[in-house]
């Protein structure tokens, strides 16, 4: 099942949601504000997108909040950022088993979109 992971206030994530819906492909979504992805999950998206770095939102206004926007955190600080503050997370981040895709990629979702159709 394709997971969406993001806030309600999204723009994005609401853009990602509507186009599964439009779709008929049925998908569960995650609250980033209630509950976020556990530390195997962050890896594993992690590592579909190309590292922690492609899920830091930097533009985030958390990051500023926090007052991280001139750190350059390493791959192993930025995980824990990650996993313990999820609004820190670029939104939204699309799953589909291990293939991840964030942010607005709608060529990325389209493959998902397939791939779920071709599923019994």
């Amino acid at each position: 099942m394709i997971q969406i992971f993001g806030t309600a206030k999204c723009k994005v994530t609401r853009a990602a949601q509507r186009f599964f819906a439009d779709r008929g492909i049925k998908v569960q979504f995650v609250e980033l504000r209630e509950k976020g992805l556990s530390k195997g999950e962050l890896a594993s998206v992690a590592r579909a997108v190309g590292g922690m770095r492609a899920l830091y939102d930097e533009s985030s206004p958390r990051v500023k909040e926090r007052g991280l926007q001139h750190l350059g955190p390493s791959e192993a600080r930025l995980a824990e950022l990650l996993a313990e503050d999820t609004l820190l997370l670029r939104t939204p981040i699309v799953r589909d088993g291990a293939r991840a895709a964030v942010g607005a990629a709608e060529a990325t979702w389209k493959a998902f979109a397939e791939a779920a159709k071709g599923k019994p």
